[in-house]
């Protein structure tokens, strides 16, 4: 099968990486000085499963020359959907399978507006990783995982199929569950709260779960989201907040997300695709989010600001 992967920062740059090197035919879409060391070097990653290079067979900027692809994976930030999904045009056929593997629960359907519903997956992933240098990915700590799913929670054999893929590459545990919805919602779950508090209160992981006034805040954030997925008719499974609790618990004391990092470095972040959305999603069925609206009107600014929109 023929893949591309739009996006290649901390995540396109890990998973799609392990793919090239398992011997898998994966155009890279990337730019400027990254896209440049890219094709000069190779992709370097640096990974407590293993170090390795990657050298795709086409690095571009120009969906253009890549031609139809069989599967499409996305890696932008969720605020990038929209302009992703004009520039992929080239590349996706009428059989192409486009997986998107953001944060948030809505990239699917923004996915839908540009392409028909039934060539896009649900996706999601966990990895901790990030550029380091023009070319060079660090990846470390937690397991890379990639989940993906047919959102009308159908079998399929193309997810089978890009399945087999992944498995065959070293350093991912992939996972299909039945119900890709409620995976993503136990996703965005965890990375909504633990990104959000974090982001107000400018402590990582360990403070966070430690002070009762800021783990009491996580938990009250992480039972609204639940709240709002199983109101719109999402099964989530028994214990989902407490599961995404637990995870906290277990991560390294220094842990922030990524969120976190970009709205304290001044950068435009996933706050409307994650707190935002959970506040816009909750209001459409009279579900209410208030730890969630806090953390959205308080971090607004500070969005609005690295936007050039204050």
């Amino acid at each position: 099968m023929k893949l591309a992967m739009f996006g290649i920062g901390g995540v396109g740059g890990y998973f799609g990486g392990r793919l090239v090197e398992a011997g898998h035919d994966v155009a890279f879409i990337a730019r400027g000085k990254h896209l440049e060391a890219i094709k000069q070097y190779g992709l370097q990653v640096t990974s407590d499963r293993g170090d390795f290079v990657a050298k795709p067979r086409i690095a571009t900027d120009d969906p253009s020359v890549v031609g139809t692809v069989d599967v499409m994976l996305m890696a932008t930030k969720a605020w990038q959907i929209d302009d992703a999904a004009k520039q992929m045009k080239p590349m996706i056929g009428e059989h192409t399978m486009i997986v998107p593997l953001l944060n948030g629960v809505e990239a699917p359907l923004k996915l839908a507006e540009h392409y028909p519903k039934e060539q896009v997956l649900g996706g999601l992933c966990r990895v901790m990783s990030w550029i380091e240098a023009p070319g060079k990915i660090h990846q470390g700590v937690v397991m890379p995982t990639v989940t993906f799913g047919e959102m009308d929670a159908e079998t399929s054999e193309r997810v089978q199929a890009l399945r087999e893929i992944f498995e065959s590459a070293i350093g991912i545990d992939v996972q299909t569950p039945a119900n890709i919805q409620a995976a993503m919602w136990q996703k965005l779950t965890f990375i909504a709260s633990f990104s959000g508090v974090g982001a107000v209160t400018r402590h990582p992981a360990g403070v966070l779960r430690a002070l009762p006034e800021t783990r009491k805040m996580l938990e009250h954030a992480m039972q609204e989201c639940v709240a709002v997925a199983e109101a719109r008719g999402v099964e989530m499974p028994a214990g989902a907040a407490k599961k995404s609790m637990s995870y906290i618990d277990n991560l390294n004391e220094g842990a922030t997300a990524s969120m976190q990092r970009d709205i304290l470095d001044g950068k435009p972040s996933e706050l409307s695709a994650q707190n935002g959305a959970i506040v816009r999603l909750g209001a459409e069925v009279n579900t209410p989010a208030p730890t969630h609206e806090f953390i959205y009107s308080a971090l607004l600014p500070a969005e609005m600001a690295a936007r050039g929109e204050l």
